[in-house]
């Protein structure tokens, strides 16, 4: 290699100057030509070639339309296949960043509605026009993968400061914007938008919308024919660019039959959603020239979010339906299906298996019903039954009753086995696995004789309901397992039993079209993978309106959508949903008695004034024992009955006690008398600490007081320690407490779990954030440890007040300080006390000074985060909390 450089360093030396020159000049020109293919060459291949609405000057050759032109994306810093998403993972949190422009804005609900649909996290923040924005980042880490702006001038007219952060956010993190420009009467007819070379015409009239097939934002909307007809409104906007990063997404016509003069003659179609495809800023975005109350911009939105967050945000295109009709021989005669309607449900399926592989009419059963019509309803019956193996089948109760009305399981057994009979006799297939009661009753809230009964009789593992958690919105209807039955969430069509003949249709026919064609219907298929309907045998007879429904909406997704449909049986079903939603397996348990539906269906033994009204949270080693004995000293207080395994505490909210349900958690208090002085409690101290059990006490008790005892951190962790000592836990004797504290990541797993019980439930502030989630701070009383172990009788008072008992009690008269025991006791008749066991106030040794020295600053920052909440809550700092922050200074 060397040899070659000696060698042609002697060849440019012989080479005379004249012929040095003229090879410098080739070489320079033959750069420039390479330079201009590049920068004008390529550039323009990667480009598109016009602006959103340019003229046919410009156009692409291979479109269809000269406004529709094939798009080339610029690739962001740090993003490979779009916004959001880098080759070493995402740097970005799942998370959507919505600016709204007030609390009750109707645009901003609807966004935050279809956010929630598909399961999306975000946070909402009221716009800004001058402000600090909310934090973008945590460390290296981006907070919000999307941004989302209900107007998108708040965006525009940003202050420099806010506008060149968020900018940079975006630009850094790769982070799309979506944005809404809704006209009003005061809104300029025509405008460039601040900064960026897009014009805006508003205030129009739009007609004949089309999808432009060329646009890389589509995923599930496909294009096709244009819509026609007018757009809802005439406060449309349509956009108008030159340059080369705008591409059109949606186009429509002008209703009126003027032009806008400064987009030429030829602009026949103009764009009403536009992308900007990053080439000007470096910044991708999708605006739009109207709300969301057009069902197309929902669909786009809805792929705006996939695209700009590289599908991390995304539905997949694969959707489940499953189309039960229940109460098949139930109904009122005049209502029920006759011979030809029977044959046209069996050639309607056949027909949508065209559409919906494998899909199949789910019929629910009532058999003490059958042959209950006229003449021709009931050879309707029979038709139905020598076509029993072209559907498949599911068990109502016998006679349709209540399952919540029955409070012995064998009697509800006893309904379910004539059904079971009749199905037998009638050759229905008896292994479905799949049950729907009438009217929900007993699925949600649990009745649990219902499902020990359907496993016993039917070997039921699936049913459905529309009542988890609640009725409405739909968008939260979830599904649940309890007592190894998967509850699936059931949706409605907009049919209902009376909903017989189309011309009667409630609003008029017109709504129910509205419905299927891009109205609710069509939105529970988009935004819901898995969706079982509810319909009625009243939907079947007469007009068909459940045939009408169901090939209309099918037909309308496969027209604007790339949907893949499909159907399966309803265990199939379930697994299904729950490998989808794997964090649904565990119910959260709502009050009955906040929704009077759910009241409806309850059982009446059953009554909300069993639960607690008061929940003595800990944490653990704090006195909270005491505590739940000074309580129940109290005439107007009631605690639970003991447990047998965790004795004084019920820990139903922390741990697998929960999954029993609310029926087992009621047992363990008294039924209420008929004074209305009675207030429950329940004492568990590890709930806490625990990650779980302030959500599901709040979704139970809503209403509930919490209190909660803190002392030094360091002595709770010390007395925890001390504790597992006296009980003989093979680690606490094996190390001592400093090792525990101190211990590594490396350590032993079972020295670890020692070391986090003693450590963890000190982070006061986490924990109590935690609750405070859920509950009001005033729903909530913080208590100084050291004062209720030194005045106990002030703290009595304090919670007395918090409590708003009616009866007050001097509890200096009732307590006494037990010199042998060291601490306060229950006072009796002739002087003596009643107090705790010998395990309570137990004496151990002084926590030697390296173990303090450690935890004084192992603490020191979760100690100084407490003080500052417990200052927003208002509440006053406990003793030893002072003396802690006086160390830190």
């Amino acid at each position: 290699m060397l040899g070659c450089v000696t060698r042609l360093r002697r060849l440019v030396r012989l080479l005379p100057l004249q012929t040095s020159l003229l090879l410098l000049f080739l070489f320079c020109t033959v750069s420039v030509f390479i330079s201009a293919y590049f920068l004008y060459g390529v550039k323009r291949e990667l480009e598109p070639s016009g602006g959103g609405v340019s003229g046919a000057e410009g156009a692409s050759a291979d479109s269809d339309d000269p406004r529709v032109t094939p798009s080339r994306l610029l690739p962001l810093r740090g993003v490979s296949g779009g916004p959001g998403v880098d080759p070493g993972g995402a740097r970005t949190d799942p998370v959507v960043l919505v600016f709204v422009e007030s609390q009750y804005s109707q645009l901003g609900q609807e966004i935050v509605a279809i956010l929630e649909s598909g399961r999306f996290r975000y946070r909402t923040e009221i716009s800004p026009g001058k402000g600090d924005m909310p934090t973008l980042t945590d460390k290296e880490r981006g907070r919000f993968t999307l941004v989302i702006y209900e107007n998108i001038l708040k965006y525009v007219n940003l202050d420099a400061w806010n506008r060149e952060l968020l900018d940079k956010y975006c630009v850094e993190y790769g982070v799309g914007i979506i944005g809404f420009f809704k006209a009003n009467e005061n809104s300029l007819l025509s405008a460039q938008l601040k900064g960026f070379p897009l014009f805006l015409h508003s205030n129009l009239g739009l007609k004949d919308c089309t999808v432009n097939p060329k646009s890389p934002l589509l995923f599930i909307t496909r294009s096709g024919q244009p819509l026609p007809g007018p757009l809802p409104g005439d406060d449309w906007t349509v956009f108008q660019s030159n340059h080369s990063t705008y591409e059109p997404v949606l186009l429509a016509k002008t209703q009126s039959a003027e032009s806008i003069a400064s987009m030429g003659q030829n602009a026949a179609l103009l764009p009403s959603v536009v992308q900007d495809l990053g080439l000007h800023d470096g910044i991708q975005r999708v605006l739009f020239g109207n709300n969301l109350v057009f069902w197309l911009h929902k669909l786009v939105f809805v792929d705006a979010v996939a695209f700009l967050t590289g599908k991390r945000l995304s539905l997949s295109l694969e959707r489940y339906i499953l189309v039960d009709i229940d109460d098949i021989f139930v109904g009122k005669e005049g209502t029920r299906m006759k011979v030809p309607d029977v044959k046209a449900l069996l050639e309607t399926q056949r027909e949508l298996r065209t559409h919906v592989p494998n899909f199949t009419f789910n019929l629910g059963f009532s058999g003490k019903f059958f042959h209950a019509g006229s003449d021709e309803e009931d050879l309707g019956d029979d038709l139905l039954l020598s076509y029993v193996n072209e559907f498949w089948w599911f068990p109502h109760m016998w006679s349709h009753m209540q399952p919540h009305l029955f409070h012995n399981q064998s009697v509800l057994a006893e309904q379910m086995l004539l059904n079971k009979k009749f199905a037998m006799e009638h050759g229905i297939p008896t292994n479905m696995g799949y049950a729907v009661a009438p009217h929900h009753s007993g699925v949600y809230p649990v009745h649990i004789q219902l499902y020990d009964a359907w496993k016993k009789v039917w070997g039921i593992k699936v049913t459905s309901t529309e009542e988890y958690p609640h009725l409405k919105p739909a968008r939260f209807r979830r599904g649940f397992i309890h007592s190894g039955i998967s509850v699936l969430p059931r949706q409605t069509c907009g049919l209902f039993t009376h909903t017989i003949f189309y011309k009667d249709y409630p609003g008029s026919p017109n709504e129910l079209d509205k419905l299927i064609n891009g109205g609710e219907l069509f939105l529970t298929v988009l935004l819901n993978p898995i969706s079982i309907f509810m319909t009625h045998l009243s939907n079947y007879g007469n007009d068909r309106l459940g045939l009408y429904t169901f090939k209309s909406l099918v037909m309308f997704v496969q027209t604007w959508t790339n949907l893949k449909m499909q159907t399966l049986p309803p265990v199939q079903l379930a697994q299904k949903y729950f490998s989808l939603f794997p964090s649904e397996r565990d119910p959260l348990w709502q009050d009955p008695c906040e929704d009077k539906r759910h009241k409806d269906i309850w059982s009446k033994e059953k009554t909300c004034d069993r639960f607690p009204k008061l929940l003595v949270i800990g944490p653990q080693k704090t006195g909270t024992t005491a505590l739940y004995l000074f309580l129940g000293m109290h005439p107007d207080l009631t605690s639970n009955y003991p447990s047998k395994e965790t004795f004084e505490e019920i820990q139903f909210f922390n741990g697998h006690n929960y999954h029993r349900g609310i029926d087992w958690y009621m047992e363990y208090f008294p039924l209420p008398s008929n004074t209305s002085s009675d207030y429950y409690f329940e004492k568990s101290a590890n709930y806490f600490d625990s990650e779980v059990a302030a959500q599901r006490a709040a979704a139970l008790l809503p209403k509930a007081k919490i209190i909660t005892i803190l002392i030094n951190p360091a002595d709770r962790a010390y007395s925890w320690y001390q504790h597992q000592r006296a009980h003989d836990d093979p680690v606490a004797l094996k190390y001592s407490f400093h090792d525990v504290i101190t211990a590594s990541h490396n350590a032993p797993v079972k020295l670890r779990v020692l070391q986090n019980r003693c450590l963890v439930p000190g982070w006061y502030a986490i924990h109590l954030e935690r609750w405070l989630n859920y509950y009001h701070s005033s729903q909530l009383l913080v208590l100084d440890g050291q004062m209720l172990k030194t005045e106990p009788a002030s703290i009595m008072d304090k919670i007395q007040k918090f409590l708003n008992l009616a009866n007050i009690i001097n509890y200096h008269k009732i307590l006494a300080f037990d010199p042998k025991k060291g601490f306060w006791c229950q006072l009796l008749e002739g002087g003596k006390t009643k107090c705790l066991g010998k395990s309570k106030g137990r004496r151990y040794p002084d926590m030697d000074p390296e173990s303090q020295a450690f935890l004084r600053e192992y603490y020191r920052d979760h100690n100084i985060e407490l003080s500052k909440l417990l200052y927003r809550m208002g509440q006053p700092l406990p003793s030893w909390l002072r003396e802690e922050l006086v160390h830190t200074r």
